[in-house]
């Protein structure tokens, strides 16, 4: 089943690769995990977790996938099974280390972007605005922060999956995330490191 403009959504997407891995193509778990474990990463995060502590519930549910595979009648059901196991793990895994400061420099919020220049003066000046970036970031609203992060890295956002994941209304996604970016965007252009930058 093709989506708008012939691409498939994320959970199409899901679904035919974990059908295929049932259907005993083992290779198709690859495309799998490809595919969502960016989304089960933020998810994680999300909840308040360390990017090592995010790194450690996203392998666990992946294990449990396995484990549990047979269990799934629905393949379409699949990255809602994902999402909800990514949550439910990383709230045990907070609950654990509640007395813990287990929200880390903003620095991993994001996986790290190689430079696309190796000229000095442009390393310096991307440090500088990735830097004044996050410094902002920190100061939006948690909602803001947890909505943004899950849904960065995603080329054509699921806004069932994301609000599944947040638990958000799904109408409320769009315009949020639209609120979140204005409120960023506006702490930028009023720092004059960026506009220097």
């Amino acid at each position: 089943m093709q989506a708008e403009g012939g691409t498939r959504s994320l959970a199409e997407l899901a679904a035919r690769a974990f059908a295929d891995y049932r259907d005993g193509r083992p290779e198709a778990m690859s495309q799998l995990v490809d595919s969502t474990t960016t989304l089960l990463w933020h998810t994680a995060r999300a909840q308040g977790l360390s990017g090592p502590q995010a790194e450690d519930v996203v392998q666990n549910t992946w294990l449990s996938l396995v484990q549990h595979a047979s269990g799934i009648a629905d393949p379409q059901g699949v990255l809602k099974w994902l999402l909800t196991t990514t949550r439910r793990e990383a709230w045990a895994v907070s609950r654990r280390s509640r007395r813990e400061d287990v929200r880390d420099d903003m620095g991993d919020a994001m996986p790290d972007v190689a430079p696309t220049s190796d000229e000095p003066a442009a390393v310096v000046v991307r440090s500088q605005e990735q830097r004044l970036l996050w410094r902002h970031f920190k100061d939006l609203p948690e909602r803001c922060q947890q909505l943004l992060r899950v849904i960065a890295l995603a080329d054509r956002p699921d806004y069932a999956q994301v609000a599944e994941a947040l638990g958000m209304p799904v109408g409320s996604i769009g315009p949020t995330r639209g609120r979140c970016l204005a409120k960023l965007r506006s702490a930028l252009i009023g720092d004059p490191g960026w506009a220097t930058s």
